[in-house]
């Protein structure tokens, strides 16, 4: 049984129909700065009604807690029962063993005896004894799969520090990833739409409820973080020109201009803009200061025309929103291979353009001419829905991920009113 404190936390997550969850962050705050679980809905039309998914607190039983089974009263994405499930599956394996604390120390590997190995084997619920054996060492094991730790049965640093966190952490954080698959679309709201989860850096295209195809997908970085939103993708822009990020011109275009001349940009078809303004004025490169833009003194938007050199790739998909976050097409097919994919400026880049414009406009768009920025509107708007889950349901239960952009402690932290330092996941 989860604690008293747990179960009354539930209160706070919109479990009942007490008052709507309270969101993590105003929706004027940029949602790249403070994100948690709700999502900003640039679309107010495509907001899921989350009012019909607050149930009543007296129809169900919270002693013990039931897994919040939302599901079985009302429509909710399939993603919020595939984690139910986990979490229920994850209570039954790892929720009733007893929180003891592993001392720091050296790494705990297999042959080795003494308190520190008795330790863990009372942490994983195994007998007595002080021996890391064989039945040890594959415990352990399971456990570095399940919460997102490398598998090597070594509990070095990581692995203590996941251990130390307790099962109450991780169910808690079941309950917060639980809360970001409530915020998605049920069956019915949406007959097509695209689903990009940020912590798995994967994208998703639904047909009446139901995925249909899947594909990899490079997000923001954890200094420039995609944002929980939904909006309505309404057109696609081929041959797209690449305003350059205010960042990456003074840190890596500006010296370089100092350095090599203007041809640096002639040669790779830059054009200079006051502003990022739509009516911002055209600037000669040779009127600009560009020692002071280096330095961050001054400020100048860059342009970057189409062509095989151009981070757009051949088409970017539009969904108009304040936060300038898009889809978009790359040339560096490379990065798709890499595990780490947290790597942009906050837009959505792609792994195979040609395939998603197929399934958005029923074949792949081609441009009239070479000229930039040929606007293409989709036969039906598409909802697009980017959430940030750090937990996984699989067929045995749940797997943790890294969560790339530090939030789950902030909203463990509001929610629960926990929260410590040395976080689980990453490397041993």
């Amino acid at each position: 049984m989860l604690p008293h404190s747990l179960l009354t936390a539930l209160a706070g997550l919109g479990l009942t129909a007490a008052a709507a969850p309270v969101p993590i962050e105003p929706v004027d705050v940029p949602p790249s700065v403070e994100q948690g679980v709700d999502m900003v809905y640039v679309d107010p039309e495509i907001a899921p009604v989350l009012q019909r998914r607050n149930i009543d607190g007296g129809s169900f039983d919270f002693d013990p807690w039931t897994g919040a089974p939302v599901d079985m009263f009302m429509p909710v994405h399939p993603l919020y029962t595939d984690l139910r499930r986990g979490l229920m599956r994850y209570r039954q394996r790892w929720g009733d063993l007893p929180p003891v604390e592993i001392p720091a120390g050296p790494p705990i590997r297999a042959g080795e005896t003494g308190e520190r190995v008795a330790l863990l084997r009372e942490r994983l619920g195994l007998g007595g004894g002080d021996s890391f054996d064989a039945e040890l060492g594959a415990v352990v094991k399971e456990y570095q799969q399940v919460h997102g730790l490398k598998a090597d049965g070594i509990v070095a640093n990581a692995t203590i520090n996941s251990l130390n966190l307790g099962p109450d952490h991780y169910l808690q954080l079941l309950i917060v990833n639980l809360e970001r698959a409530r915020r998605l679309p049920a069956p019915g709201d949406a007959r097509r739409y695209i689903l990009v989860d940020a912590g798995a850096a994967r994208l998703w295209m639904y047909e009446n409820g139901v995925p249909v195809d899947s594909m990899k997908v490079i997000v923001g970085s954890k200094e420039t973080k995609t944002p929980m939103m939904a909006a309505v993708m309404r057109y696609a822009s081929l041959n797209p020109y690449w305003n350059v990020p205010a960042d990456l011109t003074q840190t890596l275009i500006a010296p370089k201009v100092v350095s090599e001349g203007l041809t640096y940009l002639t040669e790779r078809n830059y054009e200079v803009f006051a502003d990022f303004t739509e009516e911002a004025a055209k600037l000669d490169p040779a009127t600009v200061d560009w020692r002071a833009v280096a330095d961050g003194k001054a400020e100048v938007r860059l342009r970057r025309g189409p062509g095989p050199w151009n981070s757009m790739g051949a088409i970017k998909y539009m969904m108009p929103n304040d936060y300038g976050i898009y889809l978009h097409d790359t040339p560096e097919k490379a990065l798709f291979a890499r595990d780490d994919r947290w790597i942009s400026n906050g837009c959505i880049r792609v792994e195979d353009s040609a395939r998603l414009s197929a399934w958005i406009f029923g074949s792949v768009p081609e441009p009239r001419s070479s000229q930039p920025e040929e606007r293409i509107d989709l036969p039906e708007p598409i909802p697009v829905y980017v959430t940030y889950l750090t937990a996984e349901a699989t067929a045995t239960g749940v797997t943790f991920r890294t969560d790339r952009y530090d939030r789950d402690a902030a909203v463990l932290a509001r929610y629960f009113g926990t929260g410590r330092d040395g976080a689980a996941g990453g490397i041993d």
